[in-house]
Parts: C-alpha cells; sequence; structure tokens
C-alpha cells in the first residue's frame, strides 16, 4: 500500500491498473505490490538515464564511476566491481572498456598477480561525477513530496523484502 501511494505522491499520476492498462484485478496486493515496484523501478530507471545522457553516460556507467571514487586513490578488479553493481547481470569489464575510452578511468597491472587487472578512476572521472552531483537534479525532483522519516521507511521496508 506504502508503496502505490509513494507513487502517486511521486508522479501525480493515476492508478497502477490505468498506467498500465490492467484489464482484469490482481490477483492479490501481493501480485500488485511486485508489478508496482517493478513498472515504478522502470520509471526512475528512465528518468535516471535521461539524467545521465547529457554526461554522455549510462547508469551502469555512472555506477562503476561511483564504485571506484568510494575506493579512490586505491582500485578495484573487474571482480570487486561486479560484486558491487546495482545490475549484477551487466558486463564490468565491457563498461571498463567504455570508460577506459572515456578516459574516466584507467587500468593497471596488479603489482601481486600479473594476471589481473587494477581499475582506478581518473580525475577526469571524479570531476564528471562532480559535474553530475552539481547539476540540477532530476531524479531527487522526484522525491520532493516524500520525507526524510517517510524515505527511511521505505528503505526499511525494501531492505526487508529482499531478506
Amino acid at each position: 500500500m506504502f508503496i502505490q501511494l509513494l507513487f502517486v505522491h511521486l508522479y501525480i499520476m493515476k492508478s497502477l491498473e490505468t498506467e498500465i492498462k490492467q484489464e482484469r484485478p490482481f490477483r492479490d496486493e501481493y501480485e500488485k505490490l511486485l508489478v508496482n515496484i517493478l513498472y515504478t523501478s522502470s520509471w526512475l530507471m528512465n528518468i535516471n538515464s535521461q539524467r545521465l545522457k547529457p554526461f554522455g553516460l549510462t547508469p551502469q556507467q555512472y555506477n562503476v564511476l561511483r564504485i571506484l571514487r568510494g575506493r579512490f586513490p586505491d582500485s578495484y578488479s573487474n571482480q570487486e566491481i561486479t560484486e558491487r553493481m546495482l545490475d549484477k547481470s551487466s558486463n564490468a569489464t565491457r563498461i571498463a572498456d567504455k570508460l577506459k575510452e572515456k578516459k574516466l578511468i584507467e587500468r593497471k597491472v596488479n603489482k601481486d598477480d600479473r594476471r589481473a587487472v587494477d581499475i582506478q578512476i581518473t580525475e577526469k572521472g571524479l570531476n564528471l561525477l562532480k559535474a553530475i552531483e552539481d547539476s540540477p537534479d532530476l531524479l531527487n525532483k522526484q522525491f520532493k513530496n516524500i520525507s526524510k522519516e517517510k524515505a527511511k521507511q521505505m528503505n526499511e521496508w525494501l531492505d526487508c523484502l529482499r531478506r
């Protein structure tokens, strides 16, 4: 129920059933909850993609840069990046290739294991993240009607769902 209310507050829109042109009622509130979470996730991903487009990044590339910034000035291996990514099905190697082309990351041979590669964010990558965070944030505007207390409660409920 809270997720549906959140959805309405975030976007001031019609019911989920109307939005997805649902012709039959959901089997129960749990089925509706699942569809609502999936629909809302897709909706937020689209907003996030639009937010990052002017910076030439995909959400997955942005995620990798944030992961690397969290370890800066140290580095991570591809495997360590994959373990931390939001989208576990993303190909960290392919994403790193694209980021390297843009000079947002560097790859270096690991000193202890010559077969391993260490990946580190560059100054250019750090500056790009700062520019994104300093820009008007389309994503945060979607949460303007949600109090910090409700956001905290929602985070707790979503954490509980994954247990």
